[in-house]
């Protein structure tokens, strides 16, 4: 009778105990399983909290809610990329996995993180529609065709976080807002009743950390996992910037 072969997944963690301690890096080896994601590899290591050492630590901490690539609280760095560790399988990346956290954002522990900057600036740019009141008003305006298909792919955007890891202007050295405020902006401007707002949006966005942070290296359209058209919304932005500045200066409504 043959000797039966376990296979093992071998993962390297960069790990953090408080959001002020050093970084380091732990070792793991999981029985491997058909079909894993990061987090069911994370999972085994939680069940089973014994490093590669054969020593006994502490599980591993990380964020997960959906586990179908819609809440985005997953993100992370897998083997240097920014993406979701629920979307992410084990058998269609390279081996040994390393895991570590977005260090765009300030770390609260192992691969969590804390993302409170992007609320600001979506709270900054008042990314909501605002309704009048809370009573039935009866249906609201409809809106054209081909504006819906637009909007709904800009409402995609999960607050990820990824586009903010890749954008090089994104950095604790100044205060941009990041990409995926852009798609923000002109989505809530798209609405039909958002768009009373426009012009309010379109100041806060061409102060401090706005519309000029932005370099254009277009990092942010390639990395983001729901294919959200950045650069074109960054250049509608623009264009919608441009004509209330000329608004603003000429004293128009």
């Amino acid at each position: 009778m043959g000797v039966k072969i376990v296979k093992q997944i071998h993962l390297i963690i960069e790990r953090q105990d408080t959001p002020d301690s050093k970084p380091y890096e732990e070792e793991f080896m999981i029985p491997y399983r058909p079909n894993m994601n990061i987090i069911s590899a994370l999972m085994s290591i939680r069940e089973n909290p014994i490093n590669k050492n054969g020593e006994k630590t502490s599980p591993v901490q990380w964020e997960m809610s959906c586990l179908e690539e819609v809440c985005g609280i997953c993100s992370m760095v897998i083997n240097g990329a920014a993406r979701q560790a629920c979307a992410t399988l084990v058998d269609k990346i390279a081996h040994p996995i390393r895991l570590k956290p977005m260090r765009t954002f300030p770390v609260v522990r192992d691969l969590i993180i804390d993302r409170e900057r992007m609320f600001n600036s979506l709270k900054r740019v008042k990314a909501w529609i605002p309704i009048d009141g809370t009573y039935d008003i009866g249906p609201g305006p409809r809106m054209a065709e081909d504006k819906r298909i637009m909007a709904y792919e800009l409402s995609k955007c999960m607050t990820c976080g990824v586009c903010q890891e890749a954008c090089p202007n994104v950095n604790d050295k100044n205060d941009f807002l990041g990409p995926f405020v852009f798609p923000q902006v002109r989505l809530k401007n798209a609405h039909p009743t958002g768009e009373m707002n426009k012009g309010e949006r379109l100041d806060s966005f061409m102060g401090d950390g706005g519309l000029a942070g932005c370099g254009n290296s277009q990092n942010c359209v390639q990395v983001c996992p729901k294919g959200i058209p950045i650069t074109t919304s960054i250049a509608a932005v623009n264009r919608a910037a441009t004509i209330q500045s000329f608004r603003n200066f000429f004293g128009a409504d």
